[in-house]
């Protein structure tokens, strides 16, 4: 099929008769719409408040465990020379 062929396919088709649309698809669409918003900002909600309870639970723990401090020795060095 060639450009010309193409376009004269595509003007047939935009030159037809529209199709039909249902007249509650507007009203169908706006609340599936709301719904996936709402949806998606209760997920976004969630992952925020992990977010925060993660960071939180690690200050918590790094207050306590204190992992920058070296752990003490369990062995002495042999005393020689006295």
């Amino acid at each position: 099929m060639n450009q010309t062929e193409r376009e004269a396919s595509v003007r047939r088709l935009l030159d037809g008769a529209l199709p039909v649309v249902p007249p509650d698809m507007y009203a169908q669409a706006v609340r599936r719409g709301g719904r996936l918003l709402r949806r998606r900002r209760a997920l976004l909600r969630l992952l925020w408040l992990l977010l925060c309870a993660a960071a939180v639970a690690f200050a918590v723990w790094a207050a306590t465990a204190h992992p920058w401090v070296e752990p003490p020795s369990d062995t002495t060095p042999p005393l020689t020379g006295w």
